[in-house]
């Protein structure tokens, strides 16, 4: 989970995009771009990850270009998918008082897949409600309004349990000590969250990242939707999902730890992309020595994308 900081700038659309706005929830303005195609009966609706990742799945934090949301946006409009894609209510807002609660994000994305019904690209198509990580989460809530769900890289587990995990691992092999207090004030600061307590005091021994993360979780303005998402349960919402749905991880993501296969209650596409990472982009180092922090540097534009062979079956096979 990549939380709430400042606003990054917008990328400059690709030449192929017709640029739109539409109005969201409580008819707050949202800006997409729109790429037409031809050959589906579908038309794909996309939802980007956590914090101020944007239309395109490009985060200030990556210190280099990376659009993996128009990418694949490309590769669905190559299956002949068309796609709408919109930035996050708060990308480029600076107001600290903007709602951007659990109820106000889930409208918007009901609120762009009936955008995307009354684009002249749509024209007659069934509409593919596609999720990116936490994008995925938030598109099991509003996957009644879709014909289908492309849900890729879904968290696991509960937020605050894959937070945890995350934290967790980037202390392997550090001293027990080190690993104990960090941990022990992660789990302080997430049980406030629950609690509606205040924040904890970061000891000495908790190192200044792990400090700023949680700041940021329970930081005013973004604590409602931190605190609406920490505990829902991806594969609970999934089983009950009223229409067709594929789970597609990459083998080798870092981020979101894919388990080997899904829920026994879960009957729809458990799909596994070898040598993809997180982004589904081409990831073929030792996983044995792969981690979080080196698995980012294939994040960038510079890097293709898997060979989604495996998704484009399951996409050629919805009615």
């Amino acid at each position: 989970m990549i939380p709430f900081q400042a606003p990054p700038s917008i990328p400059a659309p690709a030449p192929s995009d017709r640029e739109i706005a539409f109005p969201g929830f409580n008819a707050f303005p949202l800006k997409a771009s729109v790429r037409d195609a031809k050959g589906s009966g579908y038309f794909a609706v996309m939802v980007a990850g956590s914090g101020l990742t944007d239309r395109d799945w490009s985060n200030p934090l990556l210190p280099f270009p990376s659009h993996g949301g128009r990418d694949f946006a490309a590769w669905l409009a190559s299956q002949g998918i068309g796609s709408l894609r919109y930035d996050k209510r708060f990308i480029g807002s600076k107001d600290p008082k903007l709602d951007i609660s659990l109820d106000a994000q889930v409208g918007d994305i009901k609120a762009a897949v009936q955008a995307a019904r009354a684009l002249p690209e749509a024209k007659g198509r069934k509409l593919l409600l596609v999720g990116h990580s936490e994008g995925a989460l938030l598109s099991l809530l509003a996957a009644s309004g879709a014909d289908a769900v492309l849900l890729i890289g879904l968290p696991p587990k509960p937020m605050g349990a894959l937070i945890t995990e995350q934290i967790s691992r980037q202390f392997d092999g550090a001293p027990e000590a080190m690993k104990t207090a960090n941990l022990d004030y992660l789990r302080a600061v997430l049980d406030a969250i629950r609690k509606g307590a205040d924040a904890p005091k970061a000891g000495d021994a908790v190192l200044a990242p792990l400090s700023r993360l949680g700041a940021s979780l329970m930081a005013p303005e973004s604590l409602s939707f931190v605190r609406g998402t920490l505990d829902l349960d991806p594969w609970s919402l999934a089983e009950r999902c009223p229409v067709p749905v594929a789970v597609v991880y990459g083998e080798e993501d870092e981020q979101a730890f894919p388990p080997d296969k899904a829920p026994a209650e879960f009957h729809g596409a458990f799909i596994l992309i070898p040598q993809a990472n997180h982004l589904l982009k081409r990831e073929t180092r030792d996983k044995a020595t792969l981690t979080a922090p080196l698995a980012l540097s294939a994040y960038g534009d510079d890097t293709p994308l898997a060979d989604l062979t495996k998704l484009g079956a399951w996409l050629k096979q919805l009615k």
